[in-house]
């Protein structure tokens, strides 16, 4: 094997730079193995690994990229690598790759230390940092500021349960957020987005709206966040909180779907998805009244929800056809998926109560948002410290990439 070089070069940033250095390494006929480039604040940091031709020196090569540099005023380092060491490299493509995504509304030196120290103490090897989000400014950042860092790191997990326990941890600690996935061909290829829409894509549940307008309030929200926290079962709970809304005037349904205040994030993520491709859907355990409403609002592709019994210009408490239940949401999603020709790993389920765990169960990606202690710790993957938009980050999309959508 020829002999093969790290070339690292460091400095401030000048445009044409990479084209002058990679015309003097055509001259000595080098191959390029491996090449990687980022920019910090105009600083400039180039790695390029290369297998030099058996017709050059090294100490040619090596003169002729320090000279490229110094004229430049910028550092070279060169160092030889053994093909023991290459081969060692190569063989680690093989291993699994998985993303870390840190969530914040400001990135911190903590926060870093914390979670890299998790990944280092599993064997996982970090191959790049990336930041997502958009430039903050100096001082105190914005109320909703949003700040995300990704790790890709490389390596075999012993216990991936242990692994993501200590993240969580870590994450309860800092008052953040950490996603944990794997880095397959999946994460670049979802087509379908499926949310909860009570407390989810709206800041409220509206049943318990409903039913301070009919009086019932205290009632109908203690049998809500029963059923939320899954301590009793949905449907029948439903019945009972509908039952309750006997005698409401149709007008207060209007008055209620004219006041709903859309989640942070919510509008940005689904016009961007929009934008991407995506199919977006609402599966509620809610009413289709209202659903409809935000569909319209929002632009989204589909809508299952329950269809609330109006007589006369009143609610009668009861509803009419299959409750939109925890297994219903399930259901709806694979037929979603059959529908569109696509794999439940294709899929993306986001919800809050405990009725939207069969789906997150079942999706490729199922996100639990400013969930109920019980949802956030049986889901795989939960937000809570930013707004809904803090999704497109889990797809590895980046500000300035949503900029350009």
């Amino acid at each position: 094997m020829n002999h093969i070089l790290l070339i690292t070069i460091s400095g401030e940033d000048q445009p044409g730079f990479t084209a002058g250095l990679t015309a003097i390494l055509a001259d000595h006929s080098v191959s390029i193995l491996d090449i990687g480039q980022s920019v910090i604040h105009a600083t400039l940091s180039l790695g390029l690994l290369v297998e030099l031709s058996e017709n050059y020196a090294g100490e040619q090569v090596v003169e002729a990229v320090r000279n490229f540099a110094l004229e430049r005023d910028l550092r070279a380092v060169t160092s030889v690598v053994s093909p023991e060491s290459y081969s060692y490299w190569v063989e680690a493509q093989g291993l699994a790759r998985y993303i870390i995504t840190l969530l914040a509304r400001k990135i911190t030196s903590d926060q870093l230390a914390r979670v890299t120290a998790v990944i280092s103490k599993h064997g996982l090897n970090i191959d790049s940092i990336n930041r997502l989000s958009g430039r903050i400014p100096l001082g105190e950042p914005p109320a909703l500021s949003k700040a995300c860092v990704e790790f890709s790191a490389r390596g075999s997990i012993r216990d991936s349960a242990v692994f993501r326990r200590e993240l969580l941890e870590v994450a309860g600690v800092l008052e953040v957020d950490l996603a944990f996935q794997q880095d397959n061909m999946y994460r670049r290829t979802r087509r379908l987005v499926a949310f909860d829409m009570d407390s989810t894509l709206i800041e409220a549940e509206v049943i318990d709206e409903l039913a301070k307008l009919a009086g019932v309030g205290e009632q109908v929200s203690a049998i809500t966040e029963r059923a939320m926290r899954g301590e009793i079962d949905f449907s029948e709970s439903f019945r009972a909180r509908v039952a309750l809304l006997e005698g409401l005037e149709e007008s207060a349904l209007d008055r209620v779907a004219s006041e709903l205040k859309i989640t942070e994030g919510a509008e940005h993520l689904i016009s961007t998805l929009r934008t991407l491709g995506y199919k977006t859907a609402i599966l509620s355990g809610g009413f289709t009244y209202f659903a409809k409403h935000l569909q319209a609002r929002l632009g989204m592709d589909y809508v299952y929800a329950n269809e609330l019994d109006i007589a006369q210009g009143v609610v009668t408490g009861k509803i009419q056809g299959e409750i939109v239940d925890g297994a219903r949401k399930a259901q709806l999603l694979r037929q979603l998926a059959d529908d569109l020709g696509i794999d439940l790993q294709q899929v993306i389920a986001v919800g809050d109560g405990a009725n939207d765990l069969p789906m997150l169960s079942i999706a490729g990606l199922g996100i639990a948002f400013r969930a109920k202690p019980l949802v956030k710790k049986s889901a795989e993957q939960s937000i809570s410290t930013l707004g809904l938009d803090a999704i497109l980050y889990l797809l590895g999309i980046s500000d300035k990439q949503q900029s350009k959508v």
